[in-house]
């Protein structure tokens, strides 16, 4: 069996690729890299660095938990003060906090776990069932943010809590999906996109298919690209060449994960729970049919039903440019809170608190 990370490290094949951005001498392109992991997996191995004047990359609104509103954040903090209530969720939602009504900072639910309230870390949706059977008195709610990496497990746990008769068990959607997003970046001319970095962990759930669409409806050509140094840097160079060949194909240079069919089991188990409808996301604003909700069928494991909460937009943190930063209009140094009032320790935004998001990415790499 290959090993994939030393093959998709090669430093000779590296310094090869390296050389030939360097010399890229076609005209000016701009590259959005649609999956958060892109934008970490580009800082981390110095590819910005390598990139000539002629081809700009900016970030997209890949980070689940970066585009995941306000209102979301002030809902699950309002019910992990509930004695009644345990929530679970992944760890990466602890740090974000409730924006107050006048657009200050609010709390998170670190702020909440620290004062007392049962607010656990799961690694999988599917520990939170095993949590609900040990305390038949509380209400078990899982923060369910993702996009469809994410979504199948978190329907199949809702299944095997209908199944199991775990009443006591639901999940507070916040899921969203990749498409219809990159319908509403394809036509904003503000942004200027020329070609896509296509997520390679959403890919491998909804496959290649879709993004024909974009090709042939926008015009804007796009590759579906792993995460290692070699899966990038032949990406951009692939894709700098079709922009400028006026090429506009969609390329899977991740076929040992992705296919252009995808993944059947998983796409019917989040279809057997979940329902499309309107959802708002972060600075973006809210994007038809865009958003994931549990079905009739399964609404005793709705938490947004069960505990009657309101979904409506709230007030953005003042001075925060996560939106914008979102959209790749601008980046995080244009931001006058960046690295000061905002730092992952101390987040104002939500694009400084996730291991995917653009603003932590530039906060520890420097922005190189």
């Amino acid at each position: 069996m290959n090993n994939f990370i030393d093959d998709f490290r090669n430093s000779e094949i590296a310094r090869k690729m390296g050389s030939m951005l360097s010399s890229y001498r076609g005209r000016p392109v701009t590259i959005m890299e649609v999956c958060g992991t892109h934008t970490m997996a580009i800082f981390r191995y110095g590819i910005r660095a390598l990139l000539p004047d002629g081809i700009r990359l900016i970030s997209g609104p890949g980070c689940p938990v970066c585009v995941t509103p306000s209102y979301y954040v002030h809902a699950a903090v309002t019910l992990s003060q509930r004695d009644d209530v345990i929530i679970t969720t992944f760890g990466d939602m602890m740090r974000i906090p409730a924006t107050a009504g006048d657009g200050s900072r609010g709390e998170s639910l670190l702020s909440r776990k620290a004062q007392g309230n049962d607010i656990r870390i799961v690694y999988s949706p599917l520990d939170s069932l095993k949590i609900a059977a040990e305390n038949p008195g509380k209400k078990v709610v899982f923060l369910s943010v993702g996009f469809e990496t994410t979504v199948p497990v978190i329907a199949l746990s809702v299944l095997k809590a209908n199944e199991a008769g775990l009443d006591n068990f639901s999940v507070l959607s916040a899921n969203k999906t990749v498409p219809e997003a990159l319908k509403v970046l394809s036509v904003d001319s503000e942004i200027g996109v020329d070609g896509y970095l296509y997520p390679g962990h959403v890919s491998a759930i909804i496959g290649t298919g879709f993004y024909d669409e974009i090709a042939e409806r926008y015009g804007i050509p796009g590759i579906v690209a792993g995460f290692e140094p070699l899966d990038v840097m032949h990406a951009i160079i692939s894709l700098a060449s079709n922009i400028n060949n006026k090429k506009i194909v969609v390329e899977n240079q991740y076929c040992r994960v992705v296919t252009r069919e995808g993944n059947p089991v998983a796409l019917e188990k989040m279809n057997e729970v979940f329902e499309a409808r309107d959802a708002v996301w972060r600075g973006i604003g809210c994007i038809p049919g865009s958003g994931l909700q549990v079905r009739d069928k399964y609404s005793k494991h709705d938490a947004w039903k069960v505990f009657d909460l309101r979904q409506e937009a709230g007030n953005e943190p003042k001075g925060c440019l996560c939106g914008e930063v979102l959209k790749g209009k601008r980046t995080p140094k244009d931001c006058g809170l960046f690295g000061k009032a905002c730092t992952p320790e101390n987040p104002v935004g939500s694009c400084m608190v996730s291991s995917e998001g653009t603003c932590a990415a530039y906060y520890k790499y420097g922005g190189i």
